[in-house]
């Protein structure tokens, strides 16, 4: 059973100022730096930014998605819409709103009622795929589950319960957003050995690393399954 997404990982040119970029607009904490990497705290999940390098790398153009509190929004809103072009959506009631960072990440933010303070999370991630049923195949045997299947369009919804995860053929979505390409993220689960060889012979690579089992999916994207 997969849950949590533990971090998302994104390419910079700079790491020091990738990391400025997100303090002074998201106000996320950096809880780790090295000259080629800054992990910022992000809720409970860890957004990466590292810089061009070895394998795996950081996403390139992602879009992913960081949950706040309801109460919180219009103000996170009024502040982002003084420095960015903001576009807006409302999914089932709950807005969110989407900006880009200096990498031409696309960035959204969502309204959720919870509590808490500030970001709280991940709770979306968009991959780009080249065979749309074949990555969809691939991450459900995994242990996502299909929400929205709207393969007319190019795209496929799953989700952990926690984590959505969006795939997509080569498209723009919302705000012009792509879906990342090379994207290094990591989900927390019950087994992560199980679930790895569930699909040892379709992923590109399976490797036992510190955190857990890594993965290489068809796409080559990197997911490292991390023990509960």
């Amino acid at each position: 059973m997969l849950a949590t997404p533990a971090w998302v990982t994104l390419e910079v040119k700079y790491v020091d100022r990738a990391a400025a970029f997100y303090d002074a607009f998201l106000e996320l904490d950096v809880v780790e730096e090295t000259e080629s990497e800054a992990v910022l705290a992000a809720g409970g999940t860890d957004i990466r930014l590292r810089a061009p390098g070895a394998v795996p790398r950081g996403g390139l153009h992602t879009h992913y998605a960081l949950t706040v509190p309801d109460r919180e929004y219009d103000d996170w809103y009024e502040r982002l819409d003084a420095q960015f072009d903001l576009v807006e959506e409302t999914f089932g009631g709950e807005r969110s709103l989407y900006f880009y960072d200096p990498e031409g990440n696309c960035v959204e933010l969502g309204e959720r009622d919870h509590g808490g303070e500030g970001v709280t999370g991940l709770f979306e991630l968009v991959l780009e795929v080249e065979d749309l049923a074949a990555a969809v195949e691939f991450y459900t045997t995994l242990g996502f589950d299909v929400v929205d299947d709207d393969r007319d369009s190019g795209r496929v919804r799953c989700t952990t319960g926690d984590l959505d995860l969006e795939l997509w053929e080569s498209r723009l979505g919302i705000a012009d957003a792509r879906g990342g390409v090379h994207v290094d993220f990591g989900v927390v689960a019950e087994d992560p050995e199980s679930a790895a060889d569930a699909v040892a012979d379709e992923a590109l690579a399976v490797t036992a690393v510190d955190d857990g089992m890594r993965i290489r999916d068809p796409d080559g994207h990197y997911l490292t399954l991390v023990g509960a």
